[in-house]
């Protein structure tokens, strides 16, 4: 079964590093990437979401129906960071 991926995060050095291993896979059909900002990549696989509220996404909800499989990337590094400020 060829795999059809969701990604979020892929602006990020871990979603960057899932998203390029996707592209190459032999078994990755298609990958979906949702970011708040645009990524820069452009590939015959990928198609490109960009969504600032990941807390609500019911404008972009019948865009996700198909995949099955999701890489959530999303988040912050900690690098720089005291404790207090990563939580």
């Amino acid at each position: 079964m060829k795999i059809k991926a969701i990604i979020t995060g892929v602006t990020g050095m871990v979603g960057e590093g899932v998203l390029h291993e996707c592209l190459l896979h032999p078994d990755i059909e298609s990958v979906l990437v949702v970011n708040r900002k645009p990524c820069g990549v452009k590939h015959e696989k990928l198609k490109e979401i960009i969504h600032k509220d990941f807390f609500d996404l019911s404008l972009i909800e019948n865009q996700l129906a198909g995949y099955n499989a999701c890489y959530f990337c999303a988040g912050v590094s900690s690098m720089g960071k005291t404790e207090k400020e990563y939580k």
